[in-house]
């Protein structure tokens, strides 16, 4: 079965080969090491680039597709953790990358903004108070109580957070592989590496997410593998969600995609040790309960149309 963002068409790349030495050999040909060999060739080095599969084809091309500013922790968390200059700090470093996302990207990123909600009253207070510290540092963010169309009365309010993105990431990475061919580097598609030691390069960048546990020896216990699930729907009648929402501390996440169809992941707490793997196979409990999860918001959807 192919992943459903990898059914777009490849971006056309031609890429040179490097004959022996290079500067920098890197072990990953996701987004990570796609913007690193896009930098590093830029910067006139020898760079190349190995995967055992194709561009994109690893945890970057099959995921939710969100592209948010801000970081894992919410951002009142963040500011007392590292303090109000650090995180104002950091919230705008994201900004400005995902500007320059939207400069590389043409299609593959549109900027909807996005929702993130309140499953219960618990969650409604916490990031309240993070929508409170937004407001205070001079941060974008629109707080909505009554929520729009079928979100209305299943969540206790959220903040819109304008200026995030929808990402089709398959198609965004694979050109950002395209740009740093262009820009010299080489890509070594298909091509295991075993032994970063074996690489003929003065600098080595390890770029697998959890793909390279044990890649390097000395983080082996330090990097973990992680699975998560995503689904997609068959395209429906209209319009639900026109951005990108996410709910339970971003367990739940889910898009309505320009075709209609609704793409839908998380729940990974639901069977969490199960997930501490880079086996591909679906977890039936996670599966359960994306399928419920759907079936549930679409049901709604038609009985508000009827």
């Amino acid at each position: 079965m192919n992943p459903y963002w990898l059914e777009d068409e490849a971006v056309p790349r031609a890429s040179p080969r490097h004959e022996g030495h290079v500067d920098v050999a890197i072990v990953g040909a996701g987004v990570t090491g796609c913007s690193a060999a896009l930098r590093l060739a830029g910067a006139g080095l020898r760079v190349r680039v190995h995967d055992q599969r194709a561009v994109a084809e690893g945890a970057s091309g099959r995921n939710g597709g969100f592209a948010l500013r801000g970081g894992a922790s919410r951002y009142d968390v963040a500011r007392e953790t590292y303090g109000r200059e650090q995180a104002l700090a950091m919230w705008a470093w994201t900004e400005r990358a995902l500007d320059r996302m939207e400069e590389l990207a043409g299609d593959s990123l549109r900027r909807p903004g996005s929702f993130r909600l309140a499953a219960d009253e618990e969650e409604r207070e916490q990031i309240r108070g993070e929508y409170e510290a937004l407001r205070e540092d001079g941060l974008d963010g629109e707080w909505l109580d009554d929520l729009p169309g079928v979100l209305a009365g299943r969540f206790e309010g959220g903040i819109l957070h304008t200026g995030d993105g929808a990402l089709q990431p398959a198609r965004f990475v694979r050109r950002l592989a395209a740009h740093a061919a262009g820009a010299g580097a080489e890509f070594r598609e298909h091509e295991l590496v075993a032994d970063v030691d074996a690489l003929d390069a003065d600098q080595v960048i390890v770029a697998t997410d959890g793909y390279g546990h044990g890649l390097v020896p000395e983080l082996a216990d330090a990097i973990w593998p992680t699975r998560g699930q995503v689904i997609v729907s068959e395209p429906i009648d209209r319009m639900l969600y026109d951005r990108p929402h996410y709910a339970r501390q971003g367990f739940d996440y889910w898009q309505q995609l320009p075709d209609r169809r609704v793409l839908l992941g998380g729940f990974r707490d639901v069977s969490i040790l199960d997930e501490l793997t880079d086996v591909e196979e679906m977890t039936p409990a996670i599966q359960a309960s994306l399928e419920r999860f759907l079936g549930e918001a679409c049901r709604k959807a038609a009985a508000e149309t009827a």
